[in-house]
């Protein structure tokens, strides 16, 4: 009875050993989490690029990681969905930054810096990759609602509102309603004309181009001129071509 007693001491032991271990193995793989995610995003961002996001798999960034196992990335991320997300939020985070910058720069009327962050926005090079990836988004409803939160939640109250009241206050924008214009203004740029999300062809893109363009020239901001809407044209057939 003893002699088993003492057996059962020493498995436990033993687990708790091996258990002691596995976890010191933890902490050592994860003593700079933030290097792993980078590392995971910066590998995931190029493959997304060059196989396409629909057409790269978990196993593909996991051979890519020089032996980051499969467990490490799930321990960072539940789906590769979530990688795009994390990818794309680091993309958002330098556009809103940008946009911070016009929203904040002086010399400019309201109706100028609205045409400046349009502008600046659909003329950026990164939006050859964002377009490159092709995502779906049907199949990608959490990538979907991430835009919709960014647009309801952050674009629109802290920087085309701000802006159109800037153009009130300056007279070179007229609305009662600047809240409301803001919000028809953001989701109709980023929601309704995103060929990703409506799989557009580079002609519809065009023509809802066309309308928003005339749209706008109704509120008197005639703030999209031919440059910006070849170049949706131009993102919509990059789209089109690797999606």
């Amino acid at each position: 009875m003893v002699i088993l007693d003492l057996h059962t001491a020493g498995m436990l032991l033993l687990k708790t050993y091996q258990q002691y271990v596995k976890e010191v193995k933890r902490l050592a793989r994860n003593k700079h989490p933030e290097e792993t995610v980078n590392r995971i995003l910066d590998v995931a961002y190029r493959l997304f690029m060059e196989k396409g996001y629909e057409y790269t798999s978990i196993q593909n960034i996991i051979d890519n990681l020089g032996g980051l196992s499969k467990g490490a990335i799930y321990h960072h991320f539940k789906s590769k969905e979530d990688i795009l997300i994390a990818v794309t939020d680091r993309i958002t985070a330098e556009s809103n930054r940008n946009l911070e910058d016009i929203r904040d720069c002086t010399g400019l009327s309201g109706k100028e810096k609205l045409k400046t962050i349009f502008k600046t926005s659909i003329m950026r090079s990164v939006q050859n990759d964002i377009f490159t990836v092709a995502p779906d988004f049907h199949n990608n409803p959490k990538l979907l609602f991430n835009i919709l939160h960014d647009t309801a939640k952050e674009v629109a109250p802290h920087y085309i509102r701000p802006i159109i009241e800037e153009g009130i206050a300056d007279g070179s924008i007229c609305t009662e309603y600047p809240k409301q214009l803001a919000e028809l203004v953001i989701f109709v740029a980023n929601i309704w004309m995103n060929p990703m999300i409506f799989d557009d062809t580079a002609e519809d893109a065009y023509c809802k181009f066309m309308v928003f363009r005339q749209m706008m020239q109704g509120f008197g901001l005639d703030i999209v001129d031919d440059e910006m809407m070849e170049r949706l044209r131009e993102l919509a057939a990059i789209y089109q071509k690797n999606k």
